[in-house]
């Protein structure tokens, strides 16, 4: 008894004509639009840390900063990588005098 266990799903759109649909474009344009995002909001939260709760808020900023470059937005991205850094760098020398 020979148990077989096939994919058939590759054949199935082929024939039915699911293959021939072209949505690189669309697809281009989603991720564009969810860079500009995410990216706008890493410079959110880096600005806001500039005026309260700067390492928290400063290392959000940092990190989703990243994520922002992930996603193509890469100018937003390092903006707030460099606002959300300034901000923890302040934080952290300016900290004793006060």
């Amino acid at each position: 008894m020979t148990n077989f266990q096939e994919e058939t799903a590759a054949e199935y759109a082929t024939m039915n004509g699911m293959a021939e649909r072209d949505e690189t474009a669309e697809a281009n344009v989603d991720d564009a639009t969810a860079g500009r995002g995410v990216g706008t909001f890493a410079i959110v939260l880096s600005i806001l840390s500039l005026f309260f709760l700067p390492v928290l808020l400063g290392a959000a900023g940092i990190v989703i900063g990243f994520v922002s470059r992930r996603y193509g937005s890469t100018t937003l991205g390092n903006w707030a990588i460099g606002i959300g850094a300034v901000s923890i760098l302040m934080t952290v020398f300016f900290s004793p005098f006060f």
